[in-house]
């Protein structure tokens, strides 16, 4: 078998785009968990449903763009190739 240079970095490409998606298992983690305790929170009071379903929306999004961030660096080199 006679790799080169460009089958190499395409191939390295791939294995690095697949490292990155990775990086969207922490913040779904992180996020199912804020949801189950904010929950239990609403359950706990009621009446304080307002201030607990904004702080964890405000939580979710700061937490989805390290997921986003991998997403990206996953596209930039699948189809941009920057090393090509």
């Amino acid at each position: 078998m006679n790799i080169t240079g460009q089958d190499l970095i395409l191939a390295c490409s791939a294995i690095g785009a697949g490292l990155a998606v990775i990086a969207g298992i922490g913040p779904g983690v992180g996020q199912g968990y804020a949801a189950g305790a904010a929950a239990a929170a609403v359950g706990r009071n009621p009446g304080a449903k307002g201030d607990i379903t904004s702080t964890m929306l405000l939580g979710q999004a700061v937490a989805e763009t390290t997921g986003l961030y991998g997403l990206l660096i996953a596209f930039l080199l699948l189809f941009v190739q920057p090393l090509t």
